[in-house]
């Protein structure tokens, strides 16, 4: 019996199906894919709609699995600071945000970046110039830190006096005085005391996520930060209007958040959240738990000591927010009920504290398919890389990140034993031992374009820049990086049904504006997405 004609046809260009597969066309009927081949005119009926590639790229859609959606959204309505290393352009900014909003009780915003400043530490002076009256607080584009003035320090009662808490940092002067930055938990200071972000705004920010994502070929994603607590923001209500009023367009997977100061005792509520937030095209049954900080503020959790300023080891490893031998307990419990596992895991001791604790896991309830997964993964130790493959643990690749630049190269690498500086962002290492990836943006903490974070998989340096690439023994091909976000990505979303482009998936589909393949992968970053359809349904058009 012949298949019943297409809804939607592609022809005339390369298909990346993700799965091996060659085709030159692919046909679509009721949202899913019924035929891929090379020459599918016989499925073309009279009300077909045919989309000539022209020689360009058909691939599945883009899939991220660690993005912050709501808070990329919302931020884009704040006080923006990002696509900028300027110090001048930041209060310039500042200036003419304070001055459009006259009515506004605090100047909320950020995206800085610390390369900007010595030693990576912003000066309240700077923000008093331009804003001496109004508060401000400005998150830095990885979100572990915050730029105040002295306005926001004296609202907040931050003197010479306060001590650090115990899962951050006042970044002080000499005399003792706070500086301007706040590290980690530190924010949670000031954090309680600023305006409130309604859920009308939290829904206008979702939608703005929503329509960027889209246009950047995005088609499904994790948000790693669901019913947040410690000072981060909640979306989870944006979600449920989205997932429940049919506007949601995306297929997206919540991480629902692990709160650091909290035990086991929060478990029946994170399975009442499950429940509450699987609605449409919402599904909230993975866990987010954040091991350890960033590597900039020596927060991240390593094997080996930081460095001072002289290159003499000091005495600091960085923080663990979770005690590991708790951590073990807490992800047996929540794998033997079903729960996938999402790790913040950038230092290398994070990363093996994550994957102990996989390993207490699977040792307990056997090897389920939980998928769980480990994001960011900064340092790795050798000893660590070919425990993904075992531990059946995804490695979640933030790739943008992995080149040379002044964050790297004077904030991070001067102040990391070397070892650690040469293990950084395996990839390569990773794929050889046969783990499974995946791969995130992190956004609002960097680009969410696909296509900017595979050019610098492939590359090892960002497109434009003149640095030497980074760690290039650690580079993927570009199928490999294109695979992992699509497929490894659907993988871990558990989209099954998704990723690849074969009979049978949904139409979760993606044309860019020409073929990959057949230009330099130094052009990776110049292309750009056509045209993005979920389920068959076109949601973007150049």
């Amino acid at each position: 019996m012949p298949l019943p004609y297409a809804d939607l046809l592609f022809t005339g260009g390369p298909v990346f199906t993700a799965g091996g597969g060659r085709a030159t066309a692919v046909a679509v009927r009721d949202g899913r894919i019924i035929a891929t081949g090379h020459d599918l005119s016989a499925l073309a009926g009279p009300s077909t709609e045919v989309v000539d590639l022209a020689g360009r790229l058909l691939l599945p859609g883009f899939q991220d699995a660690h993005v912050h959606a709501v808070m990329g959204g919302v931020e884009l309505n704040q006080c923006d600071l990002t696509e900028t290393i300027d110090l001048d352009e930041y209060l310039r900014r500042v200036a003419a945000y304070a001055e459009d909003h006259p009515d506004v009780a605090w100047i909320v915003g950020g995206g800085w970046s610390m390369e900007t400043f010595p030693g990576g530490v912003p000066a309240k002076e700077l923000l008093d110039r331009v804003s001496p009256d109004r508060p401000v607080f400005l998150a830095n584009r990885d979100h572990h830190g915050a730029w105040v003035n002295s306005r926001a320090l004296e609202l907040a009662g931050i003197t010479a006096d306060t001590p650090d808490p115990a899962h951050g940092r006042i970044d002080r002067n000499p005399d003792g005085s706070p500086a301007g930055g706040l590290q980690e938990g530190a924010m949670e200071l000031v954090t309680p005391l600023l305006p409130e972000v309604t859920t009308a705004d939290r829904i206008a920010g979702l939608k703005r996520a929503q329509q960027l994502l889209h246009s950047l070929g995005v088609t499904a994603w994790q948000d790693a930060m669901v019913c947040a607590t410690n000072g981060y923001p909640e979306v989870s209500d944006a979600y449920l209007a989205a997932a429940s009023e049919g506007w949601l367009t995306a297929t997206v997977v919540g991480a629902l958040w692990w709160d650091r100061d909290r035990g086991p005792e929060q478990i029946p509520e994170i399975v009442a959240n499950r429940e509450r937030l699987t609605v449409g095209r919402l599904r909230c049954d993975s866990v987010k738990l954040m091991l350890d900080g960033v590597a900039e503020n020596f927060t991240a959790a390593m094997t080996e000591p930081y460095r001072d300023g002289c290159g003499c080891a000091t005495g600091n490893t960085g923080l663990s927010f979770i005690d590991p031998a708790a951590l073990r307990s807490y992800v047996t419990e929540l794998d033997a009920l079903g729960f996938q596992v999402h790790f913040h895991a950038l230092g290398d001791r994070a990363v093996r504290d994550g994957l102990d604790a996989v390993a207490a896991a699977r040792a307990a309830n056997g090897f389920t398919d939980t998928r769980p997964h480990l994001a960011h993964l900064q340092v790795v130790h050798p000893d660590d890389v070919p425990r993904f493959r075992r531990l059946g643990a995804t490695a979640n690749l933030q790739a943008y990140w992995a080149s040379h630049e002044p964050q790297m190269d004077e904030l991070t690498i001067p102040f990391l034993d070397p070892a650690l500086a040469a293990r950084q962002y395996p990839f390569g290492d990773l794929w050889r031992s046969g783990a499974h990836l995946a791969a995130g943006s992190d956004w609002p903490v960097s680009t969410p374009d696909p296509l900017q974070a595979i050019h610098v998989a492939v590359n090892r340096v960002h497109q434009g820049e003149d640095y030497e690439p980074f760690l290039p023994e650690q580079r993927l091909d570009l199928a490999t990086a294109l695979a992992a976000y699509t497929a490894g990505s659907a993988y871990v979303n558990r989209l099954d049904d998704t990723g690849t482009i074969r009979p049978g998936n949904r139409a979760d589909l993606v044309v860019l504006d020409r073929d990959l393949f057949a230009a330099p992968v130094t052009e990776i970053a110049a292309a750009t997405v056509a045209g993005t359809w979920v389920d068959g349904r076109q949601v973007y058009a150049a």
